[in-house]
């Protein structure tokens, strides 16, 4: 009788923790009213997911392959400054949030950048063949070396002459400010082509990516000294910056994905590419379109002298390195 009843009073503590467990939140404790809960914004009810609600969860939440990517994705292409200001009066929820849609771009566009291929001081032609062992091993006395090819190089070695010069001019300014930074610049110098275009793609892979990302809030920084008195505060031009960033990542990578043989496509990209940001300054920030000119001018002048000298700077880090 007495193992029946504690079995019993068992039974009845179960059934009444699991419905104060189903009122309350299991996360924070918050009384639950709806399907998510109001504390801290967990779903309901809970249960283990399938292995096909993981793979929704992932392409929701970190591809982003919803609804609100491509509205996203449609007014970043087709309406200049339109999602930035949709962010700012506060209709956020249907779209992809800024931040995540830039890096999403970002790590497209550097992606499809190595697949493509990147060549430092070569202009695609195919190196000439090697001269045969008698031609290599014939008398001094023979004649001078043959003249460089049109243009000042040698054919199969395009841009070493110059890439030499101006190694030779920045081990000497180097040397002047440390001695022992020159002799990295004179040994990076001293390497076989081969090598210092290996060097410098694993230096551009490397830190042009963060050298991009950390470049950010310095636009955003030119667009508030740009338009200082509009009222806008630091985190709006972020924003802005986020989103016009983002499209730039965008359309650089449809461009690397066009077919050569497709006609007008790619001149089409470029010209809206060079477009957009006037288009969304003066859809985001107002003024006439004289003035916006003359401040996408700036903006872009002050923005390319920040990117060279971030590659400078990467190149600099493959010649230490």
């Amino acid at each position: 009788m007495t193992v029946s009843s504690s079995l019993s009073s068992q039974t009845v503590n179960t059934e009444a923790h699991l419905r104060q467990a189903a009122t309350l939140c299991p996360n924070c404790g918050t009384p639950l009213g709806g399907k998510f809960c109001q504390g801290c914004g967990q779903p309901a009810h809970l249960h283990v997911p399938s292995a096909r609600e993981f793979l929704h969860e992932f392409i929701a939440h970190y591809v982003a392959l919803e609804g609100k990517l491509w509205k996203s994705v449609a007014l970043l292409l087709f309406r200049p400054g339109r999602l930035t200001l949709e962010y700012i009066q506060g209709r956020r929820v249907r779209y992809v949030e800024p931040l995540r849609l830039y890096l999403s771009f970002s790590i497209i566009f550097f992606a499809l950048f190595k697949l493509v291929g990147l060549h430092f001081g070569d202009d695609g032609r195919q190196a000439a063949p090697e001269k045969p062992a008698a031609v290599a091993q014939a008398p001094a006395s023979a004649g001078k070396p043959a003249p460089p090819a049109a243009g000042g190089k040698k054919k199969g070695e395009p841009g070493l002459i110059e890439f030499d010069g101006d190694a030779r001019k920045a081990r000497n300014l180097v040397e002047k400010v440390h001695p022992a930074l020159g002799a990295k610049v004179a040994h990076f110098s001293a390497l076989p082509r081969d090598e210092r275009n290996t060097a410098l793609k694993r230096a551009f892979f490397s830190y042009a990516p963060y050298a991009i990302f950390a470049l950010m809030p310095v636009f955003a920084a030119l667009l508030k000294l740009l338009y200082l008195g509009s009222g806008r505060r630091y985190g709006e031009h972020v924003l802005f910056a986020l989103h016009s960033n983002a499209f730039a990542f965008l359309c650089l990578s449809l461009l690397m994905l066009v077919p050569e043989g497709v006609p007008l496509v790619g001149p089409a990209l470029f010209l809206w590419l060079v477009f957009y940001l006037p288009t969304a300054m003066r859809k985001v920030y107002g003024g006439s379109r004289l003035v916006t000119a003359l401040r996408w001018l700036v903006l872009m002048t002050a923005h390319s002298l920040c990117i060279l000298f971030a590659a400078v700077l990467a190149a600099g880090l493959a010649m230490m390195g």
